[in-house]
């Protein structure tokens, strides 16, 4: 039977990290960041729904979306927010419920849908167990503001539209601790694997 394992944990927490693991391992990684992006490409449904919310504004001169701008303000508007997630979650767990569907035909034992917004999106419903990836609140930050060129005060409120990682650990079935080095990550990731009996 394939195993279906959520991964996720918060913004600049290193889950591409563990994500890259798996996909050294041969491990079938569903990327639900890279679906999202194709949902809002140029012409497609998503685009024009969003479109019609929020305005041509957030268009750059080539016609497709502004995703920085976008960010933004969705980053500091829940309502916004919202809107935008009720566009672009159905279609992308449409996708992802298909692509698993694949999976298993193939009887492979074990695929990572890979989430950041699993828990806030209902994603975990599709999943077998779920693996929070983590950091402090410190390297987060650092990391974040460091990964997108932002400032700290636009990281901080990035960071808090997000569920609290403490409240993502609590309902986790495995926990990674990405605070140190990868050789040590990688420890808990093996140990993930036996305990998953995939290794």
């Amino acid at each position: 039977m394939t195993k279906i394992l959520g991964l996720t944990g918060g913004i600049a927490t290193g889950k591409s990290t563990v994500s890259k693991m798996f996909q050294d391992m041969n491990v079938p990684v569903i990327d639900t960041d890279l679906i999202a992006r194709n949902v809002l490409r140029k012409g497609s449904e998503g685009y024009f729904e969003v479109l019609a919310y929020f305005g041509e504004d957030i268009l750059l001169t080539d016609k497709e979306i502004n995703r920085k701008l976008l960010g933004r303000l969705i980053f500091m508007n829940k309502t916004k927010r919202d809107a935008l997630n009720e566009i672009v979650h159905p279609k992308v767990l449409e996708i992802c419920l298909s692509q698993i569907d694949e999976f298993k035909k193939q009887k492979l034992p074990l695929v990572v849908l890979d989430v950041p917004l699993l828990y806030e999106s209902g994603f975990n419903k599709n999943t077998d167990f779920v693996c929070v990836i983590y950091t402090t609140k410190k390297k987060q930050l650092e990391r974040l503001m460091i990964r997108d060129l932002i400032d700290e005060e636009y990281a901080s409120m990035k960071i808090k539209s997000q569920m609290t990682i403490e409240a993502k650990i609590i309902r986790a079935d495995f926990v990674i601790n990405n605070n140190h080095s990868i050789l040590e990550t990688k420890h808990q990731f093996n140990a993930m694997l036996k305990e998953l009996e995939v290794n």
